[in-house]
């Protein structure tokens, strides 16, 4: 189990809801991955119109929490008044926040996103800022209200996995009493894998579930993937070495000379 703002969740993989087939495949793939938090964005639930509510009586009946995003949105105000409607959709506090600066990359505007982070701590909000991997930036989103952080490993949709490891692996050094969950980039289960063996607390990922050839085996794998990386940290694994070292102890072995 794992203990996620005070809610205890079987499963560290978070996966998001966009881009799927059918709803038959989304559905059947949220229960093989094992997941009990699903993103779902606003947008999507308001522009659906009739499919917009076919949708959401589907999530509702695979029983997983729902944690709402601010996707699309460009600006501090346009993404508070979309969560702050999406409460109301959802009736949760949580929000996956999204800030974005950049179209090309969907990189976050960070000071954007440290503005709206506060004002919706302020006003209740459990926060999941989507970030960058910058230290100074998670600093401030803690300082704002954060309890939770969420860094990318490489840009959205990009599949290109964890392309800044040093810059991972410092940021779960610099906060080790905080939630981490890696949001977007991530392309393989063994990417998933890789960034739960640094320590992360979970993963988040949607695109390369969702556009797979296969999106239920995926997701079965990257469920997989995710405990496989999660209980290799917890284990204790071996630091890389520069030299050999011999698995048979030499220590008393036998010696043979020539007659």
């Amino acid at each position: 189990m794992f203990e996620l703002l005070g809610t205890m969740l079987p499963s560290r993989l978070l996966l998001g809801t966009a881009q799927y087939p059918s709803p038959a495949i989304l559905a059947d793939a949220v229960k093989a991955s094992g997941t009990s938090v699903v993103t779902v964005s606003l947008r999507r639930e308001m522009a659906g119109g009739r499919a917009g509510e076919k949708f959401w009586s589907l999530i509702r009946s695979l029983g997983v929490r729902i944690l709402p995003n601010t996707a699309g949105c460009h600006s501090v105000k346009e993404a508070v008044t979309t969560a702050k409607m999406a409460r109301d959709v959802f009736g949760t506090s949580w929000i996956k926040l999204e800030v974005i600066g950049n179209h090309d990359t969907l990189q976050p505007d960070v000071f954007g996103l440290v503005e709206a982070a506060r004002i919706l701590c302020e006003d209740g909000f459990m926060v999941f800022p989507y970030t960058t991997d910058d230290l100074v930036v998670a600093g401030r989103l803690l300082e704002a209200g954060c309890k939770v952080l969420m860094p990318w490993c490489a840009p959205i949709g990009s599949a290109l996995g964890p392309v800044n490891i040093m810059a991972l692996r410092s940021m779960r050094g610099h906060f080790p009493g905080v939630p981490l969950i890696v949001d977007a980039g991530l392309g393989r289960p063994s990417h998933a894998a890789t960034v739960m063996e640094l320590g992360f607390d979970a993963v988040l990922l949607n695109t390369a579930v969702a556009r797979a050839a296969d999106p239920v085996g995926m997701a079965r794998a990257f469920g997989k993937a995710v405990e496989a990386g999660r209980e290799a940290f917890g284990s204790g694994m071996l630091e890389p070495r520069d030299v050999a070292v011999p698995s048979t102890p030499t220590f008393g072995r036998a010696v043979f000379h020539e007659a």
